[in-house]
């Protein structure tokens, strides 16, 4: 019991409140992009094989990595100088994300189904971006020893606002007044993340000097050839500092290829699961009300206490032990959902079901959250994060694509199809063994404290 609160102290900071908030507002235009927009565009008719593919339109979040270094060191109008670097680029992707979410509800899959397409690629590109602060701001605000701690607030909030509010939110909302005005009302709580924001302080970490006096030395040799002068030096040390010097400080850490392997199979098997299940849902004759009860609600109460969980076996058993404990778990709980297909429509089997897999996949995320957030070097977070997590997704999205052609091809037996979901879900296990073996959990590279 004492080593319980002892664990959960680190909980009780006013950080942790605001990671809470913009964990929320990352995790609202989930469900509106992924999940939700699957159940709309199935009640609309849309054949499975193109719901598997509206999945392409979610590409963003699985290459943000791109346009990260601009969140990392440009400078935005007016926004930087009054709110800070982290704090105004913030505001500026929520401000567009509550913009791209009203278009989005302005579409009609049977009317145009390339415009429900484009506004659903908007929405993923805004919510991408903001999603490169978010993870920058939580990595730099916090210490190494608060990350799972950081991590598990984070994601508690992500749930509330993807799960709880953008989900079950969205599918009442629909239920009751149509899908256009659920997407209306729900871009206007992304207002939660603008408070946090506007009521929460700048991070303060600086880069270690060892990391500044690398990129002197850059500028330095830059500055010095005879063919770069003036103004274009100057941005040849910038473009190095922004785009070349994060993906040349990672690959400076031992097995980053294997690292990078690692984290791009990882969740391979619950995003083949998570693409499908709003559609196994409908097909087994559970209502939109029956969804938002159980895969929501229920699916929330058991994530939640999988967070918690996560969060203590993360402090308890460190990072590495914890990835693995939670990737044999989760592989489990995938079949259950084969067990759920057997059945039919049997409520009890479906609160099963949604809550394992719920409970498995909080621990799962606390612990490769913390596992990325331990990866980065503070001087360039936002890019050396979004890269890690933008890997992740990549199977998530990309390969995703394919489940309903999947399920199409087996003739629609969900038993096989989430049974060999849990044989993928296995596959980046032996290289985590590996990763234990050859290369231990790397200490953070930690900001020193600010000057003055």
């Amino acid at each position: 019991m004492n080593a319980w609160l002892e664990s959960l102290k680190v909980y009780y900071d006013r950080r942790m409140l605001t990671l809470l908030a913009l964990g929320f507002s990352s995790g609202l235009p989930a469900p509106l992009v992924f999940s939700n927009l699957s159940i709309w565009l199935r009640d609309e008719g849309v054949s499975r094989t193109d719901i598997g593919l509206f999945a392409l339109a979610t590409t963003p979040y699985a290459i943000n990595f791109l346009w990260a270094p601009l969140v990392d060191r440009m400078r935005l109008p007016w926004l930087t100088a009054r709110f800070g670097r982290r704090r105004g680029w913030a505001l500026f992707a929520q401000g567009w994300l509550i913009l791209a979410i009203g278009l989005m509800a302005l579409t009609n899959p049977s009317g145009n189904l390339m415009a429900v397409a484009l506004a659903a690629l908007f929405v993923a590109f805004v919510s991408a971006t903001q999603d490169i602060v978010i993870d920058a701001y939580r990595i730099d605000v916090l210490e190494p020893h608060q990350y799972g701690a950081g991590s598990a607030a984070a994601i508690w909030g992500w749930h509330l606002g993807g799960t709880l509010v953008g989900g079950a939110g969205g599918l009442y909302l629909a239920a009751s007044l149509g899908w256009n005005v659920a997407y209306g009302v729900l871009a206007l709580a992304i207002g939660i993340g603008v408070i946090a924001i506007l009521v929460s302080p700048e991070p303060r970490a600086r880069p270690t000097e060892e990391t500044l006096a690398r990129e002197r030395r850059v500028s330095e040799r830059l500055h010095h050839l005879h063919w770069l002068r003036g103004r274009l030096a100057d941005l040849a040390a910038w473009l190095y500092g922004a785009v070349v010097a994060p993906f040349a400080d990672f690959m400076r850490r031992d097995g980053w290829v294997l690292i990078l392997v690692f984290i791009f199979v990882f969740k391979f098997g619950d995003a083949m699961l998570g693409r499908m299940s709003g559609v196994f849902y409908r097909e087994m004759g559970f209502s939109l009300t029956d969804i938002a009860n159980v895969s929501k609600v229920y699916g929330l109460a058991a994530n939640a206490f999988g967070i918690l969980v996560g969060g203590y076996l993360v402090y308890r058993l460190g990072v590495m032990k914890s990835l693995l404990f939670a990737g044999f778990a989760a592989a489990s709980t995938n079949l259950t959902y084969s067990w759920l297909a057997m059945s039919g429509h049997d409520m009890t089997v479906f609160k099963i079901a949604v809550m394992s897999d719920n409970f498995t996949g909080g621990l799962a995320t606390v612990a490769f959250v913390a596992y990325l957030s331990s990866l980065t070097n503070v001087a360039y977070t936002a890019t050396q994060y979004a890269l890690l997590a933008s890997l992740g997704n990549l199977a998530r999205i990309w390969l995703s694509a394919s489940s309903g052609w999947m399920v199409d091809q087996m003739d629609g037996d969900w038993v096989v199809f989430f049974a060999m979901t849990a044989g993928l879900a296995l596959v980046g296990l032996p290289l985590l063994l590996i990763l234990m073996w050859r290369f231990p959990r790397p200490e953070p590279k930690r900001a020193e404290p600010p000057s003055g």
